[in-house]
């Protein structure tokens, strides 16, 4: 499996709006019930993306380890989950949504992730800030579903296929970026601090 084919397969979509909206929608050669299953237990769940505990039931609460945590809003098996997606001491307004549907023998999969974000950090880095980690985490989900091999998140990125994937990532958000209004500097900008967020490059010894 190519890393930057796995990438191609999504489609992206910026909102920058007073919240400012990405969106992802690609699709997977598994089942509706499968991604659902692969979304939804925990079991699953922690083998492609983090270990989550809490009380599963709307109403109830999650929170991924060391990440991000909240309130199940909605879910609807196996069509879409709603929860709140709420990370740090002070987090603002923060929502993401999955939707699935079947499709061509397979599953549609949608993702949208709205969010109240510091200006300074909308300014610095775009909608790859969020972006590029919700690109990491479809790849693990796709390499799940098709049984391959999944990748290690703490050294990928220091990898050749890691560093090409994450570069390739905050390029599609940089163009996403602009077509939802950002100039072209600014856009070039945030790709490029997206890029060395996610993929510094490795200090050479002294």
């Amino acid at each position: 499996m190519s890393f930057i084919d796995e990438l191609n397969r999504a489609h992206r979509e910026v909102v920058n709006g007073e919240r400012k909206t990405v969106a992802l929608r690609r699709h997977y050669d598994a089942g509706v019930e499968d991604v659902w299953e692969a979304c939804t237990d925990p079991e699953r769940l922690s083998r492609w993306f983090l270990p989550v505990t809490g009380n599963f039931r709307v109403g109830g609460t999650y929170q991924l380890k060391g990440n991000a945590g909240g309130e199940i809003l909605r879910c609807e098996p196996p069509r879409l989950l709603k929860v709140t997606w709420l990370f740090g001491p002070n987090p603002g307004f923060s929502e993401v949504e999955v939707r699935l549907s079947a499709e061509d023998g397979g599953t549609l999969f949608e993702l949208e992730h709205i969010a109240e974000m510091p200006a300074e950090m909308w300014s610095q880095y775009g909608p790859g800030a969020t972006g590029v980690g919700w690109d990491l985490s479809l790849l693990g989900l796709g390499l799940h579903l098709s049984g391959g091999v999944q990748v290690d998140e703490e050294t990928f990125h220091l990898t050749a296929d890691g560093r090409s994937f994450i570069t390739t990532s905050s390029q599609a958000w940089g163009e996403a970026f602009k077509a939802a209004g950002a100039p072209a500097d600014q856009a070039a900008a945030a790709v490029a601090a997206t890029a060395a967020f996610y993929a510094p490059e490795e200090e050479s010894p002294a």
